[in-house]
């Protein structure tokens, strides 16, 4: 399986402690990610961070889906 090129994600160990954010703003893959998980509407995020676009929580989706993919996570059990 050939790797995933993300565009639109950044890592720079000299900001936000080198963690993935949305094209080198200070927008961490994770609140994009966590705003959608909270029920947010795009729409919403956008308004919330003017410098995103549609393609920007696209991706940091798609990041999201692939870093936890084929990884076993901890769950509560039933």
């Amino acid at each position: 399986m050939q790797a995933m090129k993300f565009t639109r994600i950044t890592v720079n160990a000299a900001q936000m402690g080198g963690v993935p954010c949305i094209r080198g703003l200070r927008i961490p893959v994770a609140t994009v990610v966590g705003m959608i998980a909270d029920g947010m509407a795009e729409a919403e995020i956008l308004k919330a961070y003017p410098d995103l676009t549609s393609a920007d929580i696209r991706e940091a989706l798609k990041y999201a889906a692939e870093a936890v993919r084929e990884r076993e996570l901890p769950l509560a059990a039933p």
